[in-house]
């Protein structure tokens, strides 16, 4: 299932000491990875300040776009779970400033719940 997910664009799990290892680089000083998704060279990092959307472009990956936002600029987000035939949940988010939403999505095994639960404790306060 896990080449067919990322095919069709579907982010997964990915293990936190592996996401840490990867951005030590980007990671501000006790900034905190607390949710890491996966997807074939791209991957969607929460930490415990920010959202990370990393983006590895060309054949070779070698450049990257850091896409990072503060929780305080999400004014809105919906997450959509897994159904009978519709095998993905999506999560789109409303930023501040822009009038389309980045829309997320991520495959059957995804706990979206952790997520959510995630994201309204930054958003909505703990």
């Amino acid at each position: 299932m896990g080449l067919f997910n990322a095919i069709l664009g579907n982010a997964g799990e990915m293990s936190l000491d592996d996401a840490t290892e990867e951005l030590a680089t980007i990671l501000g000083e006790g900034e905190q990875i607390e949710l890491a998704y996966k997807l074939i060279r791209d991957m969607i990092i929460l930490t415990d300040r920010r959202l990370i959307l990393i983006d590895k472009q060309g054949l070779t990956g070698r450049k990257v776009e850091y896409r990072s936002l503060p929780y305080k600029s999400i004014t809105m987000y919906t997450v959509e779970t897994t159904g009978h035939f519709d095998l993905d949940a999506e999560l789109k988010l409303w930023i501040s400033g822009q009038h389309d939403p980045i829309a997320l999505e991520f495959n059957g095994s995804t706990n979206v719940y952790a997520l959510q639960g995630l994201l309204a404790a930054k958003i909505a306060g703990k």
